[in-house]
C-alpha cells in the first residue's frame, strides 16, 4: 500500500474513494443515510456507499488504538474493491495521529499467502492524505519524517509477521541466520554466526543440549549496530525456537500446531535492529538471538538431566519443553560476557502459557527488577500501540525453582505464577550490575493469535518491534 502526503484540499484530489472518519455523526453529511444503515460512531464499524465513492469508518478516540483500528478496518474495505486510490481528509485532526494512521494503514493491509497454489493477484492501491496546509501547528518537514519513520517501523512490523508466519520446514536455525545476514547487509550493520561448536567450546551446553536431537545445527546470531557518538548501549535478546515439539517431554498434538511461532521473539529482535538502524537512531543496539530446533531422538537432552549453563550454574531439567528458558540463560549470559558497559539488556521471548492465562492473547507481560524500568516499559508499549502490564517478582515463588541436585531447576515446584517464575529462572542468568538494567517481555500471547484482531490479522502480529523502538526514543 503507498501511501502519500499532500498539502492539496481534500476536495481537489482525484481518487476512486474516499475514506471518512467518524467521530460524530452528526457532523457528516450523509448522516440520515448512515443511520439507516446502523452505522455508529464507534471503533470497528464501517459503512461503504458504493453511489459516493465513500467509506465511512467509526473511531471513538484520538488515540493510536482506535484511529489505527478504524484505518485498517477501511483499508481492507478498500482492498477487496477493484478501485485502486483512495484518499483520507486528516485537516480536523492534530498532526500527531499522521503516525497511528500511517502505521495503522501498512499494518492492516498486510497479508500472508505464500502458501495458498491460488493467491490473489496483488493490487498496486494508494491512499493520499490531506492535511491542513497554513496551520502553524503542521510542519511539513516534520511530518514527511514521521510518513518515513512509521514506514519502516510498520516495515519491520511486517518483516516479524513474514518470518514467524513461514512454516518450521522452511524456516529453521541455518535460515534464520542466513535471514539475519540479508537484514544486516541491508541495513549495512556487522552480522555474527557462531554454530554447535563454539556453542561447546564457550561452554554454552543448555542452549546446546536443547538443539542436540534436531537434524538442524543451531545457531547463535550476533548483529551491532553502531552508531557514532551513541547516547547509549541496548542489548536485545530473542527467543528463537524455530519449532518445538517439546522434546521428550512431548507436547499434545493440539499445542504443537502453531509451534512454528515460537520464534517470535527472535524475529523481533532481528527486525527491531534493522529498523533502528534504518532510523538512524542515536544508540549502540546489540541483537542476539539463539536459533534452536527442540525435537526427539536418541541424542535428545532428557528430564533429570544436569545442565552448565555458561556462567557455571547448573540447571536440573524437570521439562524439556521448558527449553526456552534454557536458551536464553546462555544468550543472556553470552550477551553480558561480550558487550561490556550495557545501559539496558532486554529479551523477548513466547516464554510461557501461563502468561497468556493471566493476561490475556494480546498483552505482554512485563518482568524485572527495577520498578521504574518497568513503567517505562510498559508506558513505552501503549504509546506504541501495543498492550502490556507487569508482573512482579516476589520471595516466594524465587523459592519454587530451587533444585535439591542443582543449583537451579528449570520448572517451578508449583503450577501457579509460571510466567513469573520463568522470569525469576532467567534472573540468575543477569549478572548483579546489570540486574536494574533488565527487562523480560513474555509475548506468548500477541505474538501469535489464530484469529484477526484490530488491525493484526491470523498468525504474526510482530509483538515487540514497536514497543521497543518507542522505548528508545523516550531515551533522554
Amino acid at each position: 500500500m503507498k501511501i502519500n502526503l499532500t498539502n492539496t484540499n481534500i476536495d481537489k484530489i482525484k481518487s476512486d474513494l474516499q475514506i471518512v472518519l467518524v467521530d460524530n455523526i452528526d457532523d457528516v453529511e450523509e448522516k440520515e443515510l448512515l443511520e439507516s444503515l446502523g452505522f455508529e460512531a464507534h471503533d470497528e464499524i464501517i459503512a461503504f456507499l458504493p453511489e459516493s465513492g465513500k467509506i465511512f469508518v467509526g473511531f471513538e478516540e484520538e488515540t493510536y488504538d482506535s484511529l489505527a483500528i478504524a484505518i485498517a478496518t477501511a483499508i481492507k474495505k478498500f482492498q477487496t474493491t477493484s478501485f485502486k486510490s483512495a484518499k483520507l481528509d486528516l485537516t480536523s485532526l492534530d498532526s500527531r495521529v499522521l503516525k497511528f494512521i500511517v502505521e495503522g494503514t501498512l499494518l492492516g493491509a498486510y497479508t500472508f499467502d505464500n502458501y495458498k497454489s491460488k493467491k490473489d493477484k496483488k493490487k498496486k492501491q494508494e491512499l493520499t492524505i490531506s492535511i491542513e496546509e497554513d496551520s502553524p501547528s503542521l510542519d511539513n518537514i516534520e511530518l514527511n519524517s514521521i510518513l518515513e519513520e512509521s514506514k519502516i517501523i510498520s516495515k519491520a512490523v511486517n518483516k516479524t509477521r513474514d518470518m514467524v508466519n513461514t512454516t518450521p520446514a522452511d524456516f529453521y536455525p541455518e535460515v534464520m541466520a542466513e535471514v539475519a545476514k540479508k537484514l544486516a547487509k541491508d541495513a549495512n550493520i556487522d552480522c555474527k554466526i557462531k554454530g554447535e561448536k563454539y556453542l561447546e567450546k564457550n561452554d554454552m551446553n543448555a542452549m546446546l543440549s536443547v538443539g542436540r536431537a534436531s537434524i538442524h545445527e543451531s545457531q547463535l546470531i550476533h548483529l551491532s549496530y553502531k552508531p557514532k557518538e551513541a547516547k547509549s548501549k541496548i542489548v536485545l535478546v530473542g527467543k528463537g525456537l524455530t519449532y518445538d515439539s517439546g522434546g521428550l517431554s512431548l507436547k499434545p498434538a493440539d499445542y504443537m500446531v502453531t509451534m512454528k511461532s515460537d520464534k517470535s521473539g527472535g524475529c523481533a529482535v532481528l527486525a527491531t535492529i534493522w529498523a533502528i538502524a534504518k532510523l538512524e537512531l542515536p544508540y549502540e543496539v546489540h541483537a542476539v538471538v539463539g536459533a534452536v530446533e527442540n525435537m526427539i531422538g536418541g541424542d535428545a537432552y532428557k528430564p533429570d538431566d544436569v545442565l552448565v549453563a555458561k556462567n557455571g550454574k547448573t540447571i536440573e531439567v524437570r521439562n524439556t519443553d521448558a527449553e526456552g528458558r534454557l536458551v536464553l540463560a546462555d544468550c543472556l549470559c553470552y550477551a553480558q560476557d561480550e558487550i561490556d558497559d550495557i545501559d539496558y539488556i532486554f529479551d523477548y521471548a513466547t516464554l510461557t502459557g501461563a502468561c497468556v492465562v493471566g493476561v490475556g492473547e494480546y498483552t505482554t507481560g512485563i518482568m524485572g527488577n527495577d520498578e521504574v524500568l518497568k513503567a517505562s516499559a510498559v508506558s513505552s508499549a501503549h504509546n506504541s500501540g501495543e498492550y502490556a502490564t507487569t508482573l512482579d517478582f516476589n520471595r516466594f515463588l524465587r523459592k519454587s525453582i530451587k533444585s535439591e541436585i542443582a543449583d537451579i531447576s528449570n520448572i517451578a515446584s508449583t503450577r501457579y505464577g509460571g510466567a513469573i517464575t520463568a522470569g525469576l529462572f532467567l534472573d540468575n542468568f543477569v549478572y548483579e550490575e546489570n540486574k536494574n538494567k533488565w527487562i523480560h517481555f513474555d509475548i506468548a500471547g500477541p505474538a501469535y493469535v489464530e484469529k484477526a484482531w484490530g488491525y493484526n490479522p491470523h498468525g504474526a502480529s510482530g509483538a515487540g518491534v514497536r514497543m521497543t523502538i518507542e522505548f528508545l526514543k523516550s531515551i533522554s
